[in-house]
């Protein structure tokens, strides 16, 4: 007979289980516990790259790496633990693919912002955002924004993030002085490895592998190992070690930034919620759509969902990380069987077992991280297809948009330059009611940034 202690675990364990099926409304959602639990480990494994990526993209801003890893884990951790408990959605959160780019690359090192200021930037975006979302005024916005538009910026982000992966791979070179792109050296051992891992990463994706990104990058590594060009972990305590200091970046925004604004750091401000807005509300309402939480064409708790993503936004600033924001490959888990928050609060707790891994750092390296930033891009140059390319009105500003991100090696510079070029043209062929007049004012505000702050 079974002891009456093994009964009593027994009963606690049933007993939890069924709290967890109430709150989280799991069988009302057509799911079952143990198919959240393991819908949240498919989500984290699924996204666990961005643990390594966005340090070393931030680390090129200036900020501290190991810092910016303890941060990255904690906002993703916060931002989907929002996301579990306020919204019961099984939607992940982490910062942002194309918004890291855009902080490290356009704004920091393109502008001369110090990250501190950035980090406001971000904060403040994330307070907009939150804003705008429990006041409702979301929606005009949303509908102000052609479709054309807003496939373009993402396709966009999309092209500037694979330059920067192919870069970091030393497939291409970037001439300092003319600052022509060039083929780099193929024969290079570096550029070589970050080849191979491109390829195994395309080729577990082709098969539709579960994380191929995230094994993808162990992968490289291991190969990276092998041959000697990736330092070989000598014991446990090179995977497993304590919890890096966070104080280089926790708590470091610049204030007085967002006190007197400049145009510049308006510009800023408002670059990252348009980004983040548009990215948010797409991928929400894609997930609402997989895991059939949307009713007559609305998304059953959307607001909730959209006001913790602008929570998740203002809290990774605060620990020190780029827009926090949900993310796509939440998709993962939910074609795994996820339905409800339980699903992206297993993931929020994996993202806080992580903090314990920084000592990967180490191995996880530039030719590592960049066939991740061009599979990224691979996937968000996918809203092209949205793109009507019949339409010169629509087709031109989006392909303005689109390549003058990586042509100008600026995110900023093709959204605006899009939106200029999108009211012009409407106007030209005398569409004029069919602009909504907030774009009209954003077409302003870009027209002002050309005049006062590109010159400056």
């Amino acid at each position: 007979m079974r002891s009456m202690s093994s009964l009593s675990r027994d009963g606690r364990m049933v007993a939890s289980m069924s709290a967890l099926e109430r709150f989280f409304r799991v069988r009302e959602r057509g799911s079952t516990v143990r198919r959240e639990v393991i819908a949240g480990l498919t989500t984290f494994l699924s996204m666990a790259y961005a643990l390594f990526v966005v340090p070393a993209v931030l680390s090129d801003a200036g900020m501290d790496k190991a810092a910016v890893f303890v941060a990255t884990a904690l906002a993703a951790f916060t931002g989907t633990a929002v996301m579990a408990l306020y919204a019961n959605y099984p939607i992940a959160q982490a910062p942002g693919m194309g918004l890291i780019a855009f902080f490290a690359y356009t704004v920091v090192i393109g502008m001369g912002i110090p990250w501190q200021t950035a980090l406001a930037g971000v904060f403040a975006s994330g307070l907009i955002f939150f804003l705008l979302t429990v006041t409702k005024i979301r929606e005009t916005i949303i509908n102000a924004i052609p479709q054309s538009l807003k496939m373009a910026v993402g396709a966009g982000i999309g092209l500037f993030i694979a330059l920067i992966g192919f870069k970091n791979a030393g497939l291409v070179v970037i001439d300092g002085g003319a600052g022509i792109l060039r083929l780099g050296d193929i024969h290079a051992p570096e550029t070589l490895l970050a080849l191979f891992g491109l390829a195994v990463t395309a080729a577990l994706l082709v098969r539709r592998v579960g994380g191929a990104v995230f094994y993808g990058m162990l992968i490289t590594a291991a190969v990276g190992m092998l041959f000697g060009l990736i330092p070989v972990p000598r014991g446990l305590s090179d995977v497993i070690g304590p919890v890096p200091s966070i104080a280089p970046t926790l708590a470091k925004l610049d204030w007085p930034a967002l006190i007197h604004p400049t145009a510049e750091m308006l510009f800023i401000v408002f670059t990252i919620f348009f980004v983040d807005f548009f990215d948010a509300t797409g991928t929400i309402v894609a997930i609402a759509q997989q895991a059939g939480l949307m009713k007559d064409g609305r998304i059953v708790g959307g607001g909730r969902a959209l006001t913790s993503d602008a929570i998740a936004t203002m809290a990774g600033a605060w620990f020190g990380t780029s827009t926090t924001t949900s993310y796509i490959e939440s998709s993962a888990g939910v074609a795994a069987g996820g339905r409800t928050g339980l699903t992206a609060l297993v993931t929020a707790i994996l993202f806080l077992l992580s903090l314990f891994f920084a000592p990967l750092l180490s191995i996880i390296t530039l030719q590592v991280t960049a066939p991740a930033l061009i599979i990224v891009g691979v996937l968000m140059a996918g809203n092209l297809r949205h793109i009507d390319w019949t339409d010169l009105g629509e087709a031109v500003p989006a392909f303005i948009t689109v390549v003058l991100m990586p042509y100008t090696y600026s995110i900023a510079n093709g959204i605006a330059f899009g939106f200029v070029s999108y009211v012009v043209l409407k106007l030209v062929q005398g569409k004029v009611k069919s602009v909504h007049p907030v774009l009209y004012v954003l077409a302003l505000i870009f027209l002002i940034y050309f005049a006062w702050v590109v010159r400056a």
